[in-house]
């Protein structure tokens, strides 16, 4: 039998955790924003305000509708479709993002692969030299290369890949 929709949940929240407590801990020296793709209720953006108490945090959704202790300053939400708002902050930001966190597909795994290809080639010009990418889906790099997972993620679940040079 495979895994209960329960487990999956569970596998995919554990693993986000390891993976951006290890990816703030890596990126504590580089300078520049982090960008959380995607902000649903919230609860990522907010574990990532705990983590990295001084960063720039920015946030792209198409509509906010997070809890209320888990909503970012207007000023640090870029509202709209992905597809408009990443070419956007790449003019406005260029290559500094020194992390970038995306849990942006749904329970469809057919849908998510099509999304993670065609999103990828928008994240991956957005990322400085030594940051990394967390990503609940596999994603479809060039030039970043996939790191190994911290201990307590689960393979699968959750993808880190850091961009070189």
């Amino acid at each position: 039998m495979t895994q209960s929709r329960l487990d999956l949940f569970v596998d995919r929240m554990v693993s986000q955790r390891a993976c951006l407590d290890h990816a703030a801990r890596a990126i504590a020296d580089l300078p520049g924003p982090v960008f959380e793709l995607g902000l649903g209720n919230g609860r990522t953006y907010h574990h990532m305000r705990h983590i990295m108490p001084a960063r720039d945090i920015f946030v792209f959704e198409r509509a906010v509708a997070s809890h209320p202790d888990s909503t970012p300053p207007v000023d640090m939400v870029l509202l709209g479709d992905v597809f408009d708002t990443l070419p956007a902050a790449l003019k406005r930001f260029g290559a500094t993002a020194t992390l970038i966190h995306a849990d942006l597909g749904g329970h469809d795994r057919v849908k998510n692969d099509i999304f993670a290809r065609n999103v990828s080639p928008l994240v991956e010009p957005l990322l400085a030299v030594g940051g990394l990418m967390v990503s609940s889906d596999r994603m479809y790099f060039e030039r970043l290369v996939e790191q190994p997972l911290p201990d307590g993620a689960v393979p699968g679940r959750c993808f880190i890949y850091r961009r070189e040079a």
